[in-house]
Order: structure tokens, then sequence, then C-alpha cells
């Protein structure tokens, strides 16, 4: 009977992980908009925050200074300062990340440039707004999400375990199977159900905050122009940017120590 205790550890894996998707789809449908979000048109600031949150508007104030020839984007992984005088606080973040010296690999500039006030203040308000998710999206569907697919794959790798396991006679092997497709089909119940109702699973926006970006997608007009560039960028992320020298500087996405954001209290 040893295997029982498997069977136990599969289901509180299983347990745990839908119920805390559970609590975190009843908490993004309980964010309450404000009264004024519908008549409210995003920056495209605001949208890079709720399309892929701090990271994204680094992302967008880079290329977009880039796009005016006051930022130069080296194909190596490079940012240069061309003109020092920041036109917001975005761009004053990403120069002042920079640093004095004018010059900084890409990475580093992006991940200060993330945690900076200006992006705290703007998420901020998001969340005021109801547009954002609280705490970054740490217990939100997508992190929800995510849980419960590593809970099928650890119920299955238990299962595993107990039907290798050296078992009596008396203990058929399938019907040990049975019991842990229990936990495992509640696990596949529950992201099938999640993604029927509430796919595509947003880590920074609230549902109020999806039909205004959704809004702004539908409103670009498909050409060329900077705004529509921009707006892109804003959505898709650097993927999205056509321009080769663009996307060679933005492929040097070495891990730095820094980059993280974290909302302060």
């Amino acid at each position: 009977m040893f295997w029982v205790l498997f069977l136990l550890s599969a289901w509180a894996v299983a347990g745990l992980a839908c119920l805390r998707l559970c609590l975190a789809a009843v908490r993004a449908a309980a964010v309450e908009p404000h009264a004024a979000v519908g008549e409210h048109t995003l920056t495209l600031y605001e949208a890079a925050f709720l399309s892929g949150g701090p990271r994204r508007v680094a992302d967008l104030t880079l290329v977009s200074m880039a796009r005016q020839r006051r930022l130069l984007l080296a194909h190596t992984g490079w940012a240069t300062v061309v003109d020092p005088c920041g036109r917001d606080d975005m761009e004053r973040s990403v120069i002042g990340a920079i640093g004095p010296g004018g010059q900084s690999r890409i990475a580093p500039v992006r991940a200060a440039a993330a945690a900076a006030d200006a992006v705290r203040s703007l998420a901020d308000r998001l969340v005021g707004a109801g547009l954002a998710v609280p705490d970054g999206g740490a217990g939100g569907v997508a992190a929800g999400v995510r849980r419960v697919r590593v809970a099928a794959v650890t119920v299955c790798a238990l299962g595993l375990v107990a039907l290798a396991l050296p078992l009596p006679a008396t203990e058929p092997r399938l019907l040990i199977a049975f019991w842990f497709a229990l936990p495992l089909a509640l696990t596949l119940g529950c992201l099938a159900i999640t993604r029927m109702e509430i796919h595509p699973y947003a880590r920074w926006a609230s549902p109020a905050g999806q039909r205004l970006v959704g809004a702004l997608v539908r409103q670009a007009d498909g050409t060329a122009d900077d705004r529509t560039f921009l707006t892109s960028v804003a959505v898709r992320g650097v993927h999205a940017i056509g321009e080769p020298d663009l996307r060679a500087a933005f492929a040097h996405r070495e891990k730095y120590a820094g980059d993280h954001w974290e909302r302060r209290a």
C-alpha cells in the first residue's frame, strides 16, 4: 500500500493547483473597472504594460527613441545616446539607465528601465483604473494555468513511480492507474474549462484592460507609419519589428541579474 502515499501526494498537488487557479479567476473577474474606462484611450506605454508588463514598456521606449534617431541601437546589442534630453519620464529613465558615458549594453538598460519609478507609477495608475492585475500578475490566471500544467505533469510522474513499485498480486496495476487518472482528469478538466472561459490568459491586463488593448489594435489602420509600427511593438513585442538592424539589436537578450520587476509596497 506504499503507492497510496504517492496517490495522496498527487491529489494534494492537483487540488491545490486547481484551487489557486479558481481563486485567481474569481479575483480577475471581481476587478472593478473605473467608471471612465469606457472613454479611456490607451497610450502606447499603457498598451505595452498591459500586453507585456514593465519590460515591454522598456522595449517600446528604446524602439521609439531609436525610430526618432535620438538613440542608436547597434546590431551588436549596444545602446548609444544621441539626444540626452528625454521627452517624458520613460525616456529619462532609459537615458539614466544608460549612464553618464552615453553607452551601455541593451540588456541592463532594459532591466533598469523596467524597474524605474516611471513604470511603477504607470502600473499603479492602471491598477487603480481597474485595467491591470495587481501585484504584477503573480497570482493571476496565467500563473495559475502554469501551476495546473505543472501539477498535471507531477501527477503523471507520481503515477508512473507508483506503478513501477513492486506490488502484491492482490493489487492490480490497472486499478492503481485508474486512481491516478482521477487527479489527472481534475487538472486537465480545469485547464479545459479555463481555456474555454478565460483564454487568452493575460498576465498583466484585467478583462477591461484586454478589451481596450483589443480596441487599440483594431483602430490601427495597417499603414506603415510610426504610430502603427509602435502599436505593433507595444502589443506584440520586439519580435514584431520588421527592421533587420533593430531585430539584431534586440536579439542580444543575455541574462542579467537585475532583469526583474517588483512592486513596492
